[in-house]
């Protein structure tokens, strides 16, 4: 299994604070698929505004489908959702 180095909640700093506040505000804590990009906050920060866009923007879909894409997705990539 691969590892990759981030950087610990008590560690972070700055716009990474900022993300990982956030990320706890959302969902109570920070995944691992956010935490990834720990050591590199623009690049996370980027990321969370695609998804914000794709999962909350304007779209001929509606949440739940857009939701409910997201899971098949991860289902055939067998990730763990």
């Amino acid at each position: 299994m691969p590892w990759i180095r981030t950087i610990p909640d008590d560690e972070a700093a700055g716009p990474l604070k900022a993300q990982y506040d956030a990320a706890y505000r959302r969902a109570g804590r920070v995944y691992n698929i956010v935490r990834v990009m720990s050591l590199n906050p623009a690049a996370m920060d980027a990321s969370m505004a695609l998804y914000r866009a794709l999962m909350f923007g304007p779209s001929p879909l509606s949440r739940a489908q857009r939701e409910m894409l997201a899971v098949v997705v991860s289902v055939v990539n067998q990730c763990v959702y």
